[in-house]
Parts: structure tokens; sequence; C-alpha cells
């Protein structure tokens, strides 16, 4: 069964019009601060509904760097937390990324919540978290049994020593067509040292 794109045919201009978070234009980059909106609530999609940013435009702090990506809208399907999440598949596969203050030499915690689009589509998909354009973790989801009330979300984790003042998180579909990896609830934080003796 194939779902309507007929509302990605808005103009995200139009549909974001005033809003502080709307979608950057293509080059618009956020200067880098402490990471931010992990579980993609700005800007607000439309209820029951999605829209389809692109290479070059933003999804609150995070780029999309290829491809495109469905910015999912509450009540279109169960987000792992707030109201809404991220189709990492739009027409095509997509890469998102964020890009953030770190320390050099502190270890980081990445965690996320994984499923993936039930309603059309192979049925494992597949895809990559990236550190600073680095393969990190390579994730898969089968969507066997689940649907859009019952997505099923798998929380993952992984670590990284930051090499920079800032770093960039990514990511990236494996999928090919249009209903990919589902991603929310992304945190990065910096791990506590270890208590002494």
């Amino acid at each position: 069964m194939k779902f309507s794109r007929t509302s990605t045919t808005l103009a995200v201009a139009t549909l974001l019009l005033g809003s502080a978070t709307a979608l950057a234009a293509p080059g618009q980059a956020a200067t880098p601060s402490r990471f931010d909106d992990g579980s993609f609530e700005f800007p607000t999609a439309p209820a029951n509904s999605f829209t389809e940013p692109g290479t070059g435009q933003s999804i609150g702090p995070w780029q999309v760097t290829s491809g495109n990506v469905d910015l999912i809208g509450a009540g279109f399907w169960q987000a792992a937390e707030g109201d809404q999440s991220v189709d990492l598949n739009g027409s095509t596969a997509g890469t998102i990324a964020q890009t953030f203050t770190t320390t050099p030499g502190t270890t980081y915690t990445v965690t996320y919540s994984l499923a993936g689009n039930p309603v059309v589509g192979p049925t494992v998909k597949t895809g990559h978290a990236d550190i600073d354009g680095q393969d990190f973790q390579d994730f898969s989801f089968n969507i066997t049994g689940k649907s859009t009330t019952t997505m099923g979300y798998v929380g993952r984790q992984f670590t990284f020593v930051a090499a920079n003042a800032t770093t960039t998180l990514s990511f990236a579909s494996a999928t090919t067509g249009y209903a990919g990896p589902v991603i929310d609830n992304v945190q990065v934080l910096p791990c506590k040292p270890c208590p002494t003796c």
C-alpha cells in the first residue's frame, strides 16, 4: 500500500512562515552550540502528515546533507519521544546531521530510538550513524509485526571521543525507495568520570 505524498507539495516556506525554527534556506547552517532537539519537535510538521525537506534544508538544528527525509507530524505514527520523528527516506535515501560544540578528548555517549517505516517498502530498513563522516554504528530494523500505532522502537547506543571543538553527528539511510529507518529521541551526553575508589 502506498501513501500519498500530496502534503509534500506545500511550499515549506509557506508552511512555516514566520517561525523562528523554520527550515533554513540552503547554506544557512546554524552556528554550532550544544546538541539540541534530538526528538525533532521543531519545526512543527502538519498533524497526521509530514514534510519532506531535502538537501541543504534544515529541521531545526539538523541539516539534511543528502537526499531527502520525512519529518513526521504528530498522529501520523507513534513517536518514541514527544510528537515527531524522522523517516530517513523521503522520496529517496537521506542523511541528517547536526554539528555541536564538544571538548576535545572528552568521551560522549550517543543514544537514540530506532524503528522503521511500517507502511511500505522493504521489510528490513538499514542505515548508519556517523561521527565527523566516519561510520560509528550500522543499524537495521525489521518491521515485521509493526504498525503505525506499535512502531516497536529499540534503543541504540555508542560512544566516541571528541577530536575537535565541534563534532558532527549524522544519521544516513542505506535503504532504497521511500520508506526507511525511523530515528527519534537522539541524545548526546558527556560520559561521567569514573568514581575514585
